[in-house]
């Protein structure tokens, strides 16, 4: 086989890969309210939809689940190998031929409305409340999903699942937060997002967010971005030399940049500011599994915050990944091959 021949395969086989993606939808909602006060006439959630919804005799949808991503991301990287790959096939723990998987774009990510479509820094202030709200419309309004088997998320949208359990207590049969904790927002985790956000907003190029151009200073704050996301051992094994080192990082901020926009990222960092689901956590009436790795940067096993909480969780379980060659950090999150078998045996135990 000639190497044309090699790469016209190689491009046939990625358009039909596309092709074969599910492009998508958008769903508007009206007048949607903010926790802020502020109200926005017509708010798009984009979202992808995976699978076919299943009603009992009552009319009760009884295999939809919602998976949300993590902060300044979008639901598009669930569709790839390592993450639907291994979860949405036949056979796997979320095999669509039996689950109605629902993808959303949160508030001011992804392909939903979000202060870069022209509002910049009037957007409204919204919240993780305001998220969980927004995607519960899109069930509700949107899809028709009256019931959730499962409500899971990565990072943001892990602790998006802990506001599910305690917002709307009795709408999930389980809960599986991935690499967070149900609790305020303090210590390192909150003073690297203090730092993301003020580097960008004390930039003299960022114009009380009506800049024409990104603020330069967005390449520094996506430094922190990259720090939050990896471990030491993943980092030093993508750059076992000081010139390597130089370049992976320059590389990711680089791309970065060009792919984040500053006021997008200033208001997704600002949006978990009054999170803290810590004083209701005896509310939650769905079963918990809560799943977080040994080397993720963010949530350091060290501060002991999950066993301290999870006592209180009625039907929770949790589980902290040992550090391997395999776990990726906060990262890890988005590598079900390392955590999918306790998913598959959690949803054996949720209620028939």
């Amino acid at each position: 086989m000639t190497r044309t021949t090699i790469a016209l395969c190689l491009l046939a086989c990625a358009t039909i890969a596309r092709a074969q993606q599910p492009a998508g939808a958008d769903y508007v909602i009206r007048n949607f309210k903010f926790e802020s006060g502020e109200t926005l006439p017509q708010l798009k959630i984009h979202y992808i939809a995976l699978g076919k919804p299943r009603k009992d005799a009552g009319g009760v949808v009884r295999n939809a689940v919602i998976i949300m991503h993590g902060t300044t991301g979008s639901s598009a990287p669930f569709m790839g190998s390592t993450f639907g790959g291994e979860l949405f096939g036949p056979g796997q723990p979320l095999d669509t031929t039996k689950f109605y998987v629902i993808l959303p774009d949160g508030i001011g990510h992804g392909r939903s409305s979000k202060p870069s479509d022209g509002m910049h820094a009037r957007f409204p202030k919204y919240t993780y409340n305001d998220m969980v709200d927004a995607d519960h419309e899109l069930l509700t309004k949107g899809l028709g999903v009256n019931h959730l088997r499962l409500a899971m998320g990565t990072s943001m949208g892990c602790m998006h699942s802990w506001v599910w359990g305690e917002r709307y207590a009795d709408f999930a049969d389980g809960l599986v937060p991935l690499a967070c904790a149900p609790t305020q927002i303090a210590g390192r985790n909150r003073m690297m997002r203090t730092l993301i956000m003020d580097i960008i907003r004390t930039d003299p190029g960022y114009k009380n967010g009506d800049y024409t151009v990104q603020p330069p200073h967005l390449r520094d704050a996506m430094g922190f971005l990259y720090i939050m996301s990896s471990a030491p051992k993943v980092q030093h094994a993508q750059a076992p030399t000081r010139d390597r080192a130089d370049s992976v990082i320059r590389a990711y901020l680089d791309t970065n940049v060009k792919t984040h926009d500053a006021n997008d990222v200033v208001y997704a960092f600002n949006a978990s500011r009054n999170y803290d689901p810590s004083h209701d956590l005896e509310k939650i009436k769905a079963r918990v599994l809560a799943i977080n790795s040994a080397d993720d940067y963010v949530n350091p096993p060290e501060l002991g915050l999950m066993e301290r909480l999870m006592p209180r969780v009625k039907k929770g379980k949790y589980i902290l990944l040992p550090i391997t060659d395999q776990t990726r950090g906060h990262g890890t999150h988005s590598v079900p091959a390392i955590w999918k078998g306790y998913l598959a045996d959690f949803l054996k135990q949720l209620p028939q």
